[in-house]
C-alpha cells in the first residue's frame, strides 16, 4: 500500500512477523523500519530487511520496559541502526549517550 500511495517508507511493528513486503521491488530511497522488544523480534526484523530498528521501551516503565542495561545489551546483537524509543524526556536524554543508538524517537519529548 505504501508503494501505491507513493510514500517514501514503511513501518513494520514488532507484532508483524510476515515477509510479504520482500516480494515487492522498491525505489532506491524507500525506507523500511521496524520495532522490537527482545532478541527474537530483532532477528525477525533483520530477516525482514529493515534499515532501522526501534527498540523499546528504554525508560517508560510498561510491559516492554528494558531499562538502560538491557537496552544496551540488545543493541549489541545487531548491526542495524538502533533508534531509542520509550519514555525519553529532557531529564534522561543525556543517558542516551551511554548507548549505541543512532537516533531517538518519542512523542512526550517533543511536546
Amino acid at each position: 500500500m505504501a508503494l501505491k500511495l507513493g510514500l517514501d517508507g514503511v513501518y513494520i511493528p514488532s507484532f508483524n512477523k510476515n515477509f510479504y513486503h520482500l516480494a515487492y521491488s522498491t525505489f532506491l530511497n524507500f525506507a523500511v523500519v521496524g520495532s522490537a522488544h527482545n532478541l527474537k523480534e530483532i532477528r525477525i526484523k533483520e530477516l525482514q530487511k529493515v534499515q532501522n530498528i526501534f527498540i523499546s521501551s528504554l525508560f517508560k516503565k510498561n510491559k516492554n520496559y528494558l531499562g538502560l542495561h538491557k537496552f544496551k545489551v540488545l543493541g549489541k546483537y545487531t548491526q542495524k541502526k538502533i533508534v531509542a524509543l520509550g519514555g525519553i524526556s529532557k531529564k534522561n536524554i543525556r543517558k542516551i549517550n551511554l548507548t549505541d543508538t543512532s537516533s531517538i524517537a518519542g512523542i512526550s519529548y517533543f511536546r
